[in-house]
């Protein structure tokens, strides 16, 4: 009768030879290569289950995001400063929708005013109007967006600025909302 080892809960040498004769390191760490890949069934099943669950927690978690989000409502609607405050070819920094949200407001003629985050999209460092070039200007990348669109003009980045909806109300002017565009 003759005893078959199954070669997968056996450490075979890679020489083929008898486990007596082969050198003391090899005796102490009797790693094989092959089994060392083996995966069994369970633990793939264990692995996949898993797997399946961070992606459907990770989507709850998406869902339940978007829920906040509409049911906090509209933004804000918040005064950013007197018109006559703001000299025409010049510009004021605020912030809009929160407190860590910066933005700057430019007033390019007397009653034209825009109104942008300013944060570029690419890393998120701080834009600077150049009025006379009516561009905004990224110092970190040297990336440049125009100042009456908000649209990407040269550099790393590929999105437009968000856009920051305005209404003007006893001379004073206020921000009423976000515009996010695609590029």
């Amino acid at each position: 009768m003759t005893i078959e080892i199954d070669p997968e809960l056996h450490t075979v040498p890679p020489d083929r030879g008898d486990m007596a004769d082969q050198p003391k390191w090899r005796r102490d760490f009797p790693i094989d290569s092959a089994q060392d890949a083996y995966v069994a069934r369970w633990d793939f099943t264990k692995f996949l289950g898993l797997t399946s669950l961070a992606f459907v927690v990770g989507q709850l978690w998406i869902g339940m995001q978007n829920t906040w989000r509409k049911r906090r409502g509209s933004l804000p609607i918040v005064e950013i400063a007197s018109i006559d405050d703001i000299p025409v070819n010049s510009y004021h920094s605020f912030t809009y929708p929160t407190s860590t949200d910066p933005a700057v407001l430019v007033r390019l003629g007397n009653d034209e005013f825009l109104a942008y985050s300013s944060e570029c999209t690419h890393l998120q460092c701080p834009v600077l109007p150049d009025i006379d070039k009516c561009k905004f200007h990224c110092p970190c990348h040297a990336g440049f967006f125009d100042m009456r669109t908000g649209r990407p003009l040269a550099g790393p980045p590929r999105r437009p600025l968000a856009k920051i909806a305005l209404m003007t109300k006893n001379r004073a002017i206020y921000a009423t909302g976000v515009e996010r565009s695609q590029p």
